[in-house]
């Protein structure tokens, strides 16, 4: 992705308005535990690249605020389990997995249900496929 097309996170930015495509640089952020809370909120996987040049891939799913340490993001990897990462090891967070949960509000899936019904069609509760 080219470098003007990446979004920057700033400190007023809402954790919920990350999207599919944000690239956190981690020595750019004044605030690490603002960036681990970003990919946190986050409802897809995220990809962690290490100082040491590793790659980690999984969904985020918790951050610890650290004691003496720092914050850590806690993760949960196809391969390796659940996985806490400290934020000094981290150089870059990548959110690049699709958003599952991206425009699926409970008012929209109740919107959704209520037209079917009244244009005579079925409506189950039955969930949209992933793919």
């Amino acid at each position: 992705m080219p470098q003007h097309d990446k979004k920057s996170p700033t400190q007023d930015s809402a954790s919920k308005d990350a999207t599919q495509g944000l690239s956190l640089v981690l020595a750019e952020i004044d605030d690490p535990m603002h960036a681990l809370e970003i990919a946190r909120d986050y409802r897809g996987d995220t990809t962690i690249h290490l100082k040491d040049g590793t790659s980690l891939n999984g969904f985020a799913f918790d951050v610890q605020s650290g004691e003496g340490s720092g914050p850590a993001l806690r993760m949960d990897l196809p391969d390796e389990g659940r996985m806490s990462i400290a934020s000094d090891r981290i150089e870059r967070i990548e959110l690049d997995g699709r958003d599952m949960a991206a425009g699926k509000t409970w008012e929209n899936w109740v919107r959704r249900y209520a037209e079917k019904r009244l244009a005579g069609e079925v409506a189950s509760i039955e969930s949209a496929p992933l793919d």
